[in-house]
């Protein structure tokens, strides 16, 4: 076992993470495709 395995910098669940890691990048370009949408349609009338 090497040192880097016993002093680890970060003891946090690794799923949190990966959810965090997935979740805001899809919430912006939801985000984006949302606002796009809008303008899209209102550009309509």
């Amino acid at each position: 076992m090497n040192e880097f395995e016993r002093d680890v910098q970060s003891k946090r669940n690794d799923l949190i993470d990966s959810v965090v890691g997935f979740v805001v990048p899809f919430a912006f370009f939801t985000l984006i495709m949302v606002i796009a949408t809008v303008i899209e349609t209102a550009g309509g009338f």
